[in-house]
């Protein structure tokens, strides 16, 4: 069975074709729109070698997520892919009523429509796309994979809302997100512990940092807490969000002069976070060169993102009663050295030991960078989503 896996975000789609049904699924092609919304929009495209299949298409038109996905469609019935049997979706929120990853209706696409007040910046995205896709290829079985499903494991304590009974009945909860995310380290770590690798933690925080960040604590495998609550705007500092806000500034800033809530959320999901105090562009490499060369703007910003990712981890520590493991995926988890770091810093009396020289290794897979020694393993997991809804698809069709 060929699976055809949809992974969009604010600015981009990212699609890939697995090969799925016998033990774990196989990727045979993969690719992403970038730019989308912008005048640059690229298109990437390589098979499982890394062989270049776009060539002189990789300069496309996509200025909305619907002339993205059509850009992906020509891709997919270009005759240089296997016909596809089954197609998944990454939704970053479900709504309050759906449950589980779910394969897809019209009244699904009903709840997702309704759910988009929970993910204006993700959701809309989704739903043009699926509706463009299944227009398309009516005759194969659709998907949505939800990034909340992992943590419907938290208990109430840990999802409930201190509001009053009305608000929560209209499903504001904490639902967590980056849970695919979560799932497939989870799932890696399980595999390598299998080949006697790894030991598989009882305890174990996973600390997800790219443009979007959380931090999860699980305990046997399972969500206990997330940093993310009811939207992936909550948490620790980010790209260009805040994190946890006091709510009492949200409201002094929609009370200032022309200030609406259309602009205020606006500020929050992209001009906030590292941008906001750095003054620079989304981009963590660029962000430690400036902080390389002490800019102070720069410098505030790592430090005040670390030091969140730390405080984070280690509420989850004492929360679970100790910490067995640590784990570091997504773009600046995976790959900023500095980044791991700062946030382990001076850990050394509670067990955490860093090896300097591994930590600065970039390698692919499952990897240790703390100490042989160290009472709490740190390790680097990249962080595979399309594989996991690639799981899940295969599970769900059969």
């Amino acid at each position: 069975m060929n699976v055809l896996v949809l992974n969009s975000g604010s600015s981009s789609i990212k699609f890939s074709v697995f090969e799925a049904g016998l033990g774990s699924p196989r990727s045979l092609f993969e690719g992403a729109v970038s730019g989308v919304s912008g005048p640059g929009a690229r298109l990437t495209f390589t098979d499982a070698a890394g062989k270049d299949l776009a060539g002189d298409r990789a300069e496309v038109k996509a200025e909305t997520p619907e002339e993205a996905i059509q850009v992906v469609l020509g891709v997919v019935f270009g005759g240089m892919l296997p016909a596809i049997d089954a197609v998944g979706y990454r939704v970053v929120h479900p709504g309050a009523r759906l449950k589980g990853h779910v394969r897809i209706t019209e009244a699904v696409l009903g709840e997702l429509v309704v759910a988009e007040e929970f993910a204006p910046l993700h959701d809309p995205a989704a739903v043009a796309i699926i509706r463009a896709v299944m227009e398309r290829m009516p005759g194969v079985p659709h998907i949505a994979c939800f990034d909340t499903v992992f943590h419907e494991t938290m208990g109430e304590a840990a999802t409930t809302y201190p509001l009053p009974e009305g608000v929560r009945q209209r499903g504001v909860r904490r639902y967590g997100f980056h849970g695919l995310s979560c799932e497939s380290v989870v799932a890696q770590l399980q595999e390598a512990a299998g080949k006697g690798a790894v030991k598989f933690p009882g305890r174990m925080v996973i600390a997800h940092l790219g443009s979007g960040c959380s931090v999860t604590a699980v305990v046997d495998g399972r969500s206990v807490d997330t940093s993310m609550g009811l939207t992936p705007t909550g948490g620790v500092v980010m790209g260009t969000r805040p994190g946890d806000l006091d709510p009492g500034l949200v409201l002094y800033l929609l009370r200032q002069d022309g200030a609406t809530a259309e602009s205020v959320e606006q500020m929050l999901n992209h001009s906030a976070g590292m941008v906001g105090l750095s003054g620079m562009k989304n981009d963590m490499k660029a962000l430690r060169e400036a902080a390389t060369r002490g800019d102070a703007q720069a410098l505030l910003a790592a430090a005040v993102f670390t030091r969140s990712v730390r405080k984070a981890i280690g509420s989850y520590a004492w929360l679970m009663g100790g910490l067995d493991v640590v784990v570091f995926a997504g773009g600046i988890g995976e790959h900023d050295a500095a980044s791991r770091t700062e946030i382990l810093a001076g850990l050394e009396e509670m067990g955490v030991r860093v090896d300097a020289g591994l930590n600065q290794i970039q390698a692919s897979g499952v990897r240790q960078v703390s100490e042989a020694g160290s009472k709490v393993a740190v390790y680097v997991v990249p962080a595979e989503e399309d594989w996991m809804i690639a799981v899940h698809v295969a599970e769900m069709v059969g």
